[in-house]
């Protein structure tokens, strides 16, 4: 048993870091200008925890640390393999063991040429924002200032009732209730229709859902360890895999104005700052207060 263990063992990772091989279908990365319609991909990123950020004028706000974590770009998929009028880049993040993932994914992360990722989310780009596969994505690919949607699948809470799922203030304490102080009451009409309407609050299960949070802005980005600090709560528990894309909102998109297109590539572009702040944010290192 040991013996065959071993055998499968180098085979599997003889397979895994063997040479990959070019699509047929793959279109070559060019360098491109960001116009008004463009469609950057986006990126899977850990989520970390929550802190404190404070303005310049001393507002106070909560922040949440994202974390870009060995995030590639594994395939390329023309509008005909998509859906017919978009094409899509799959990206993975975070790395895991092989043994993880299925033969078929496996033949993606070798043609790819990249480790087996514990993630890999489909992002619609435009036709000027196309990617090589294995083309690393760092946390520059956003700026301080701009605006970004986080999805994630939220915390799951099991089976809960109607106080807690939709926030239902319940019935009498006292004065006859028997047994219903936290029960819904009446759900629906009799006589006619004679039935419950589709789609009632009820108790059910609760979260575990995904849910995606909009026109986030991002705060301050860190380099070095490719952290992303964003608005405000976004869906998940710690340590779980989130998708970042640039923001959808109408009133938001104003502020992708000549991003890193299609993505920040460290061998093209001048070395960044170890963080970049956003300009309304207070910094620690800088004085709070002049004299003059």
């Amino acid at each position: 048993m040991a013996g065959w263990t071993c055998r499968f063992l180098l085979q599997r990772g003889a397979r895994l870091l063997s040479p990959r091989t070019e699509s047929s279908l793959f279109i070559a990365c060019r360098r491109t200008i960001w116009t008004e319609g463009s469609r950057r991909v986006g990126l899977i990123a850990v989520k970390l925890g929550m802190i404190p950020v404070w303005t310049k004028t001393g507002e106070r706000h909560v922040a949440t640390m994202l974390q870009v974590q060995d995030c590639h770009v594994l395939k390329y998929l023309t509008k005909d393999e998509y859906d017919g009028r978009t094409a899509a880049l799959l990206v993975g993040g975070k790395n895991v063991s092989p043994f993880h993932r299925s033969e078929s994914e496996m033949e993606m992360f070798r043609n790819a040429g990249v480790p087996p990722k514990q993630k890999v989310s489909t992002f619609k780009v435009s036709d000027n924002a196309i990617i090589k596969p294995g083309t690393p994505l760092y946390a520059a690919h956003f700026r301080p200032g701009q605006y970004v949607d986080v999805t994630a699948k939220t915390i799951g809470k099991g089976f809960q009732g109607v106080m807690k799922r939709w926030g239902f203030k319940g019935q009498p304490a006292t004065h006859g209730q028997t047994k219903t102080h936290r029960r819904p009451g009446a759900s629906g009409p009799g006589g006619d229709p004679a039935r419950v309407w589709k789609g009632k609050k009820m108790p059910g299960k609760m979260g575990n859902i995904i849910r995606t949070a909009h026109g986030l802005k991002i705060w301050r980005v860190n380099t070095k360890y490719n952290v992303l600090y964003v608005n405000g709560s976004v869906p998940g528990h710690r340590n779980c895999l989130v998708k970042i894309r640039d923001t959808t909102l109408p009133l938001r998109s104003a502020s992708i104005l000549n991003p890193p297109f299609p993505t920040y590539f460290t061998e093209e572009e001048e070395d960044l700052a170890e963080d970049l702040y956003d300009e309304s944010l207070f910094v620690h290192t800088e004085p709070s207060l002049a004299l003059t």
